[in-house]
């Protein structure tokens, strides 16, 4: 058996992914403004970056034809709840919600991979996670800086209910899969399902897929549209999905998951740098408490047993003597 990673390695790769996927509404926005809708901009994110990561997703599986062949399913849903549900899900929600709620809905979807995790895997989650888990949660609600009451829209609220399951199914899917699959091979993969997924919604009318092809306003100057698209699909995709698996792998699907949470975190600090967008002491204080709550789950992790390992199976959620998304 091949020696996991440390888990700081594991830490640092899903900084790493929460920073480059906070930087795809920045470089959206440029595009949307421009008359891009969202749907079109996802589609060309994860498309481009699948056929980026196919020629080395292809050489890393010489000689692993029969590892992908017995992971070809778990790519698909992947690709399907990870990739597809969850963006498409998202963009519905904002159509009825604010951009805001739809994201809290969305991020409930760390509180479903603690409960699949339960149901499914008997991992019974200790006072520590529980607490980890409302005081994250809290920090975000403080980090989205909600305020006043809002009356939702149920049909936007079941939209982000769909896209917390999407994500919930990213993180846990990344963790499971097949340790001998390359990384590199399950984000290409998984990308061009949601990219196909995302385009026949688009074809069949059930999602817009509109764009134009002149210059954009990004970060205050005119520049070609080609600009963010590169950015959407290299930075916000590339790096931030094989980053994302490979550290889920290394972590686990529940502490990723809460390491996910920073995203929100990174998109507030991006904004205030490129857009101009200070942030409130209120959203400050919301990302001291996601701190604390991913913090208070690590600590549970340590603390807690190595889960078991069924016979002629692989363990439920990978073991943290070696080491997210």
């Amino acid at each position: 058996m091949r020696p996991r990673p440390a888990a700081g390695v594991g830490l640092g790769l899903l900084l790493i992914s929460g920073l480059t996927f906070a930087t795809s509404g920045t470089f959206a926005r440029s595009l949307i403004d421009a008359g891009w809708s969202a749907e079109a901009a996802v589609i060309a994110r994860v498309g481009i970056a699948a056929l980026v990561l196919a020629v080395p997703a292809l050489l890393s599986l010489r000689g692993k034809v029969a590892v992908l062949r017995r992971n070809l399913v778990s790519v698909g849903v992947f690709g399907i709840l990870g990739v597809a549900t969850a963006q498409a899900c998202f963009f519905n929600a904002v159509r009825y919600l604010p951009v805001g709620v739809a994201l809290l809905l969305e991020y409930l979807g760390v509180i479903l991979v603690v409960a699949w995790m339960w149901l499914a895997h008997g991992q019974r989650p200790r006072r520590l996670t529980v607490a980890g888990s409302v005081v994250a949660v809290l920090g975000l609600v403080f980090v989205l800086d909600l305020t006043g009451a809002t009356r939702l829209d149920p049909v936007g609220v079941l939209w982000g209910l769909g896209a917390a399951v999407g994500l919930a199914g990213y993180f846990v899917l990344a963790g499971r899969i097949d340790d001998d699959l390359p990384s590199v091979a399950m984000a290409s993969g998984g990308m061009a399902v949601g990219a196909v997924v995302l385009g026949l919604l688009g074809v069949t009318g059930v999602l817009s897929l509109d764009a134009t092809f002149g210059e954009v306003t990004f970060a205050g100057r005119q520049t070609s549209w080609l600009v963010p698209i590169a950015g959407l699909s290299l930075i916000a995709a590339v790096v931030a999905y094989l980053a994302g698996i490979a550290g889920t792998r290394i972590l686990g699907a529940r502490l990723s998951s809460f390491v996910g949470l920073t995203e929100v975190m990174f998109a507030v600090l991006i904004a205030w740098l490129v857009l101009d967008e200070l942030p409130t002491v209120v959203q400050l204080l919301g990302g001291t408490l996601i701190v604390g709550g991913v913090a208070r789950v690590r600590l549970d992790e340590l603390r807690g047993a190595r889960p078991v390992v069924a016979a002629g199976g692989p363990p439920a959620e990978p073991v943290l003597a070696r080491g997210d998304a």
